[in-house]
């Protein structure tokens, strides 16, 4: 069973800057792709990047692209969400997903088995 807990979330005023961080255990991290979603009030979950298993490979939603970068440290189990120049619509709840069957990049929820609690993101204008 592999566990996911993200952290680093807060309020931030808008054009300041996260890291968001989701530490992996239980499992072969290594192994795993790795993506970050959202989920605003009233809205559905969201696509926000993804990370090949090595870090070689990424994609980003075209929302955030040049603004957000995602990261791994697979000697730490985790991997990261540098958010820059915020803005208050980046406003949501930020999950991480491990995808197990499958090491391509997706974009899709379905394709990652294994989900952290969330952490808050909060953009004051």
């Amino acid at each position: 069973q592999v566990q996911l807990v993200e952290s680093g979330g807060g309020l931030v005023q808008a054009g300041g800057s996260l890291r968001l961080a989701c530490a992996a255990s239980g499992g072969t991290f290594s192994s795993y792709a790795m993506g970050w979603f959202r989920q605003a009030p009233g809205k559905e979950r969201e696509f926000v990047a993804a990370i090949t298993l090595s870090g070689g490979s990424t994609d980003y939603a075209a929302s955030v692209k040049g603004r957000f970068t995602i990261s791994r440290d697979n000697a730490k189990n985790t991997v990261y969400l540098h958010m820059n120049s915020l803005k208050p619509e980046h406003t949501a709840v930020y999950y991480c997903a491990a995808r197990i069957y499958g090491s391509s990049l997706s974009r899709a929820p379905s394709m990652y088995a294994y989900w952290g609690q969330g952490t808050q993101v909060t953009v004051s204008s």
